[in-house]
């Protein structure tokens, strides 16, 4: 596994180490040995699975509260989305910041996302699915989301989306939130 530090202290992306041989290739999505030796969390409560059937369907961006906050690695393995971090870590110097890029089913790479993260995306096609991990029980009443369009955000989406939740499309604005205390 190949972990590439984003501008954030605590995300990142995380490439696979294939090895790759006639019959095709074989690597680790998951090795707690090496998410414990870049001191990133291990333990995982939720396994979950998105599809998108409609490409520019637009999921996010949502967190959730303490006790509830939650870490992630998102995968996507079937078709391609644009995956999308906000850092609103109360304290963070890089507090309302964005981090983003394109997950698809050829790159195989994945997103870390730690706590105090919002996480969203936007299918870059039609039938996208992902997996995630997630490291805490989902909590209904702790779940939280963000305007995915806040301008004072300016997350730069590869296009405007077309399918967007009632949820996410009334989202509160970074200005309105209150900082998380991780």
């Amino acid at each position: 596994m190949i972990f590439n530090k984003t501008k954030f202290d605590t995300a990142f992306t995380i490439d696979l180490n294939s090895i790759e041989d006639e019959r095709g290739f074989f690597a680790r999505y998951f090795c707690e040995n090496e998410f414990k030796s870049n001191n990133l969390n291990s333990n995982w409560a939720q396994i979950n699975n998105s599809f998108s059937k409609d490409q520019y369907t637009l999921r996010g961006l949502h967190y959730q509260l303490p006790p509830s906050s939650e870490v992630k690695l998102v995968r996507c393995i079937k078709g391609s989305i644009w995956d999308v971090i906000v850092d609103l870590r109360e304290g963070s110097p890089t507090q309302g910041e964005w981090f983003g890029t394109e997950l698809n089913e050829t790159n195989r790479t994945m997103m870390y996302v730690p706590k105090g993260f919002a996480h969203g995306f936007l299918s870059l096609s039609t039938n996208s699915e992902i997996i995630y991990l997630v490291s805490n029980a989902y909590s209904q009443e702790n779940e939280r989301s963000l305007l995915w369009s806040d301008e004072n955000i300016g997350i730069k989406w590869p296009a405007i989306p077309k399918i967007i939740s009632e949820k996410d499309s009334i989202a509160p604005k970074f200005k309105d939130l209150n900082p998380l205390k991780i």
